[in-house]
């Protein structure tokens, strides 16, 4: 069953942010759009790249209207190792979300039930709380944050311009499309 239009379900979890330890929850993702990208766990290979990625990007997730949440199945305990410990993950400044009891990863369908670890998965998350994107792939593939902002910037326009979709490699300020009958077969 696809996560894509429903609802977050709700869900609380300690992380580690800007220093301090916070609690974030579905009622933090409701008002702005929200990027959830789950990585597997801290003190891993490809993980730090990632985050770094998203940090070096994370200025423009903010001037396009969202925060980031970085989650793994550890605790916020060892994200605040992590970020004290690891150069690349030290340029975050977006929260770091433990979820050792795995409810995050099982909500959004990224666990990985014999190694209580998550595969790579990227949601882009409405100010209403809906997934309007969802990526799953395997852990040894990391991720491009430039088509994660990209996908934010296609979501945030066709949220506010109902009739238009957006084509492929579509970027901020380029032409969308209008369906309609006359389109069948022009394209």
């Amino acid at each position: 069953m696809s996560l894509i239009n429903t609802h977050v379900q709700p869900f609380t979890a300690n992380a580690f942010h800007n220093g301090k330890f916070i609690t974030v929850s579905d009622a933090d993702l409701k008002g702005n759009w929200s990027v959830i990208i789950f990585m597997p766990a801290a003190f891993t290979f490809n993980c730090p790249t990632e985050v770094e990625d998203a940090a070096t990007n994370y200025a423009e997730f903010q001037k396009a209207g969202a925060e980031v949440y970085i989650v793994t199945t550890d605790t916020h305990f060892s994200h605040k190792v992590w970020h004290e410990t690891s150069p690349a993950v030290g340029k975050a400044q977006f929260p770091l979300v433990g979820d050792p009891t795995h409810q995050l990863t099982k909500a959004f369908g990224v666990h990985i039930e014999e190694e209580g670890l998550a595969l790579r998965g990227t949601f882009i998350i409405n100010p209403e709380g809906v997934i309007k994107t969802a990526e799953i792939h395997d852990n040894a593939i990391a991720r491009d944050i430039s088509e994660t902002l990209r996908k934010l910037k296609a979501a945030r326009y066709v949220a506010s311009h109902p009739g238009e979709v957006c084509p492929a490699k579509w970027k901020e300020g380029e032409k969308t499309l209008a369906p309609s009958l006359d389109l069948v077969g022009k394209i």
